[in-house]
């Protein structure tokens, strides 16, 4: 079996030079729930936090005692020692602050209601990511709070969060994007001449893809937004910046299945490959048994041995193959503990089938990045729905191990 050193959790959490956690990995592995979780554990012992959340459940902010979320910070009541706020991003409401904030009034206007500008800031490719990483930067910039813990977005591949903002930034601040401004910016006869002959058969090809209005939106679009796209990219590389300094601390959080835990090495060795802070590996839902000194062979014979001895013969109604000095005076009875109890030996086989199938999974992992600590996580028998269940799961980050184990 291969060994991984424990994530030092508290540690992480406690540490004053600790100032960002990113939480990351493939979708419906419990991100966002890890995420809130470390935000109540951080905040009860003395931190000023804010979570950044994506897209929680509804049952994770009335957890947090907040009933909707917003792309406000809101304070979190009933929790002690620090201070806890949460917040929802708003992806859109997001991108027109970074218009308002660029632009002015009468322009910031004519951006705000360009159909393909609202097409693009509500759910282009990348835009999600893009002003997670955006909303990041705001955050770190007011300097309001000693740890921001970050949700990623629930992308089909973690290694999106990292990948999007950089291909909207180069869409934004690209050939295309500059071809479509060439007409404007050489103005006159030559303009249209550029326009006529240069992009003739661009135009007729997007007009048929995208329709002559949606591509008049666009043009329109890209010649408000003309002094603007640098920054973009300009923004996107400090957020990435910001990621890969000091004080930031990625965990990757992944379930114990083959495809989750693929996905999470593809995401460790990303992240070294950008020089990005790796704090370890979150194992959620991780299954454990307080009987594992009993194997799921064993299990399964004492089964098969209850079964066979306690077959009930059908016709006469009494149980046979049983040694008549053990038998009670209730055959039937008997035979109805025989089968309950080699059922409950069943499942406890199965359960250790699932924990040993978890743990080659989890070896795998550990024989490929031997280097990187591991926590645990139990797999919980029902959902978070309060403060209490986020500081019960806070607890067995802190503790590493699944319960059983």
């Amino acid at each position: 079996m291969d060994t991984a050193p424990r994530l030092a959790v508290d540690r992480l959490l406690d540490d004053p030079t600790t100032r960002i956690i990113v939480c990351c990995g493939a979708g419906g592995v419990g991100k966002t729930t890890t995420a809130a979780a470390l935000g109540v554990r951080a905040a009860e012992r003395g931190r000023k936090v804010v979570v950044l959340t994506i897209d929680p459940a509804r049952r994770l902010a009335q957890s947090m005692g907040i009933d909707s979320l917003d792309n406000t910070p809101r304070k979190v009541t009933g929790v002690d020692g620090g201070e806890l706020h949460a917040m929802m991003l708003d992806m859109k409401r997001t991108f027109d602050e970074i218009v308002e904030g660029h632009a002015d009034p009468e322009r910031a206007q004519a951006i705000l209601a360009n159909p393909f500008y609202q097409s693009l800031s509500a759910g282009f490719a990348g835009t999600q990511e893009y002003m997670a990483m955006e909303k990041l930067g705001q955050l770190r910039a007011r300097d309001d709070w000693d740890l921001i813990v970050v949700d990623t977005p629930p992308s089909r591949s973690a290694l999106d969060f990292l990948d999007a903002p950089k291909r909207l930034g180069s869409f934004l601040d690209g050939k295309f994007i500059r071809v479509l401004m060439a007409p404007a910016k050489v103005g006159g006869r030559a303009g249209m001449k550029f326009l006529n002959v240069g992009m003739s058969l661009m135009t007729g090809t997007l007009s048929k893809l995208m329709g002559a209005s949606l591509l008049k939106d666009v043009q329109t679009f890209v010649a408000a937004m003309d002094t603007m796209f640098g920054g973009f990219r300009t923004r996107a590389d400090a957020t990435f910046r910001l990621l890969q300094a000091p004080g930031t601390a990625f965990l990757v959080v992944a379930a114990p299945e083959p495809d989750a835990v693929r996905e999470a090495a593809y995401f460790v060795e990303r992240l070294a490959a950008e020089n990005m802070p790796l704090a370890g590996l979150v194992l959620n839902r991780v299954h454990g048994s307080g009987a594992d000194q009993l194997s799921a062979e064993r299990a399964l014979a004492a089964a098969e041995n209850l079964e066979e001895g306690g077959i009930v013969d059908q016709e006469s109604g009494k149980a046979g193959l049983r040694d008549s000095a053990d038998s009670p005076s209730d055959p039937d009875a008997d035979a109805d503990v025989d089968e309950i109890t080699a059922g409950l030996l069943r499942l406890h086989a199965e359960r250790m089938q699932v924990i040993a199938r978890e743990q080659r999974t989890r070896d795998r992992f550990t024989s490929l990045h031997p280097e990187v600590p591991v926590a645990e996580v139990a797999a919980l028998p029902g959902d978070v729905h309060d403060l209490a269940g986020l500081r019960a799961i806070g607890e067995r980050l802190a503790a590493g191990v699944p319960a059983g184990a």
